[in-house]
């Protein structure tokens, strides 16, 4: 499997939105980006990070990562590898065993951040799913196929209030590509 190696580039808050936000992860040439939205609590976590406050050295993600990997002799890496109804799939790799546990995309990119494990996205996934970044930017894309299935109802009646018709197609074309899937899945 082809991965690239990705960083965390910033979070950020989704406009109307209080209970959620937006992790931007880059390649290591800050060129391509790629978007997961995750909950207010693992934004709050983040910044903290962001902002070097000296008491994360004892916080648990930390902690656990030091123990895993000074104690635990362990070589592992964060690794997203597929997209399956609007949710990343990821998993901390052992990267001897290749042995592999899954864990929530936020908490992966957590795992990244606190402890420095490597964050990795398999290649043709970014390829799919990533923009082009621009620290500029003042906001950033969510693709619609990240959405989970309440946020898709909620775009589909944002877009269609108002009067973003494109939109609303492609929103439309998502929950029935979902649904045809799941129809083939039984």
């Amino acid at each position: 499997m082809e991965k690239i190696r990705l960083q965390f580039a910033h979070v950020s808050e989704i406009v109307g939105n209080n209970d959620l936000a937006v992790l931007a992860l880059t390649d290591m040439e800050r060129e391509r980006q790629l978007t997961i939205v995750c909950d207010r609590a693992m934004a709050v976590q983040l910044e903290l990070r962001a902002k070097s406050i000296p008491i994360r050295d004892i916080m648990l993600p930390e902690v656990v990562g030091r123990m895993l990997t000074q104690w635990g002799g362990l070589d592992l890496e964060v690794l997203i590898y597929d997209l399956i109804d609007g949710q990343y799939r990821t998993a901390v790799v052992d990267k001897e065993t290749q042995d592999m546990m899954p864990i929530r995309a936020s908490d992966g990119v957590l795992l990244h951040v606190a402890t420095g494990i490597p964050l990795f996205v398999e290649r043709s996934l970014m390829a799919r799913q990533s923009v082009r970044y621009s620290a500029k930017a003042q906001g950033v894309a969510i693709p619609v196929n990240t959405l989970n299935s309440e946020m898709l109802e909620t775009a589909l009646q944002k877009a269609i209030n108002d009067e973003n018709y494109e939109l609303a197609s492609q929103i439309r074309d998502e929950k029935l590509r979902r649904s045809a899937s799941k129809k083939h899945q039984e």
